[in-house]
């Protein structure tokens, strides 16, 4: 039905040939805009209910009380059903540290929101399949832990702006109970309300994979950051710095990306830095952060950004 409504648009609407470059790009955006946006509103709405059942004081309760390793480990499995852009993943950092859950638990939290998330899995999944999708899960995942666990032995909680230690965010641990429409109520207001955050950075970055798609020449992108290029990881790592995006977001691009040859650990590489290195989102975190600690997290991100790449070009 999908492919249908995009030949639609493209062919009759439009009434351009498929052979020309305009539209291919087109059918790609027409096409993928509509597929991300259908799963985007279907997975939302299913994780806000069951994430309803887990507000943030039991969940800072959980974290605080449990050995390092072990938080770290759930630290970032919580970040992959979280809110997925880093807007949404810094109020609740704020709040953990606050709570007094240990550092490196609230990073391993803080670099797996926006790396991973529950509607990248599923858009992966629909367009590379499972073994890509575990890719994705698993360096994601190995990212936060060992991340987040680095930063905890470094001890460096002077570095956090003072303020952030004077915010009370609501300090009793109670769990208001909510009915089962209240539940879907909820799930309903944070699906419209993570859409209208998001729509406008998908659908550039939709058009962004459609240009990419339909005009950019596959020579261009391969002697960048092609398999003959020693330094391709770190150069997609860079070109992501500049963007902004969630991950449900860069998909489009990512799958743009291998679709000219770029291999996989290049493509992860990128994906990676887009959603957990990228500029705008530094700039949120130097509210939180000072600039010794930003730069112990940059660091640590882009040297384990980079092996993850480099890593998983040579096992695949």
């Amino acid at each position: 039905m999908l492919k249908w409504i995009a030949d639609t648009v493209v062919f009759k609407l439009f009434g351009l040939s498929p052979q020309t470059k305009l539209a291919d790009a087109l059918h790609f955006f027409v096409y993928d805009t509509l597929k991300i946006f259908l799963l985007l509103a279907v997975v939302i709405f299913v994780v806000s209910f069951v994430r309803s059942f887990f507000p943030p004081e039991r969940t800072k309760k959980i974290l605080s009380h449990r050995r390092l390793f072990i938080g770290n480990i759930l630290a970032a499995l919580l970040g992959v059903v979280t809110p997925f852009c880093s807007c949404s993943a810094v109020p609740l950092f704020i709040g953990f540290v606050e709570a007094g859950v240990p550092l490196g638990v609230t990073f391993s939290f803080l670099i797996s929101s926006p790396m991973v998330n529950e509607i990248a899995v599923v858009l992966l999944y629909g367009l590379f399949g499972w073994k890509v999708t575990a890719i994705y899960i698993g360096a994601g995942l190995l990212v936060a832990i060992f991340g987040g666990m680095i930063i905890g032995k470094l001890g460096f909680e002077k570095w956090i702006e003072e303020y952030v230690y004077k915010i009370r965010t609501g300090q009793g641990s109670d769990v208001i109970k909510q009915g089962f429409r209240e539940r879907l109520e909820y799930a309903k207001w944070n699906t419209k309300d993570i859409l209208r955050r998001v729509w406008l950075f998908i659908l550039i970055a939709i058009g962004i994979g459609g240009f990419i798609h339909g005009y950019v020449p596959e020579d261009f992108l391969t002697r960048i950051a092609g398999p003959g290029n020693p330094l391709a990881v770190p150069a997609a790592v860079l070109l992501g710095v500049p963007l902004y995006s969630n991950a449900a977001g860069v998909i489009p691009i990512v799958y743009a990306l291998m679709e000219k040859g770029l291999s996989m650990g290049t493509v992860l590489a990128f994906m990676m830095a887009v959603t957990a290195l990228s500029l705008p989102e530094m700039i949120i975190l130097r509210k939180v952060l000072k600039p010794q600690m930003l730069g112990v997290f940059i660091g640590i991100m882009t040297l384990t950004i980079i092996s993850v790449g480099y890593l998983f070009n040579a096992i695949l």
